[in-house]
This record gives structure tokens, sequence and C-alpha cells, in this order.
């Protein structure tokens, strides 16, 4: 085991020997960094900051939950999809058979490939590549 030139085998340093070499530490850390660096942190804290950091915690963990909620992944036909892109604030037309989306999973067809399940299903599956190329069916359903 490695020993410290100075060390002395059995030597242990008194308490006011640690308590000089704390204090000397504390002195170093202040020069170079600044008083507020060794001072206690209780030392400026009142019940208003107290107050005010309850305040903090409290918006910063209600935002945390509002968060949580979009950042939810939900099980569409085996794909985990974020249930933010579920909202319902715009309800979309399938361009293909024009009918309003209802279905998760219209939505997630309608973000992959612009159509609802229903077209998906007859158009779509199987034969995606020629979908990706910009065939479409001739009129509506």
């Amino acid at each position: 085991m490695w020993r410290h030139p100075t060390a002395r085998i059995g030597y242990s340093m008194s308490e006011k020997e640690k308590l000089n070499k704390v204090a000397a530490y504390e002195k170093a850390i202040a020069e170079k960094y600044g008083e507020e660096a060794v001072k206690n942190p209780r030392s400026n804290w009142d019940e208003n900051k107290e107050k005010e950091y309850l305040a903090q915690m409290k918006e910063l963990y209600r935002k945390e939950a509002i968060n949580s909620t979009f950042q939810e992944k939900i099980d569409v036909n085996g794909i985990q999809v974020s249930k933010k892109l579920f909202s319902r604030d715009s309800l979309q037309r399938c361009p293909i058979c024009l009918s309003l989306s209802k279905k998760a999973a219209d939505d997630v067809c309608f973000l992959k490939y612009e159509c609802c399940h229903s077209c998906y299903i007859h158009y779509v599956e199987g034969r995606e590549e020629r979908w990706a190329t910009g065939w479409r069916p001739k009129g509506n359903k």
C-alpha cells in the first residue's frame, strides 16, 4: 500500500490538526473562488426563499406530469406510437375515400401513407413500394 512520504506508521492526526487542515482548505478555496464557495448554503436561506423554491418545484412537477402524458406510447397494430400524435383537435379527411379519420389506426396510416386505415388495407398493404412512387387509385371507393 502506498503511503505519503511524510506519513508515519501508526500516526493519526489529532482533532486540532484535522480542523486546521480543513480550515486551510477552506481558506484556499475562498481565495480562489470567493467567500460564497465556502459559505454554508443555509446561511442565506429564509422563509421567503423556501416558499419560492416550493412554488418552483410544484410548477416543475406539474409540467413534468403534463409532458409525461405526451411521451406515453400506445400500441397500435404492434407499432409503438406517441400518444401526442392522437390529438383530435383537427379531424382529417382521407384524400382517397374522403372519410373522416375515426380510429387511432387511421391516424397512424395517415401519418405514414396519407390515407385512412381502410384505404391502407385496400390499396397500400403489400404494395408499399408502388404507393411510395406516387400511385393512387382512380376515383373514390
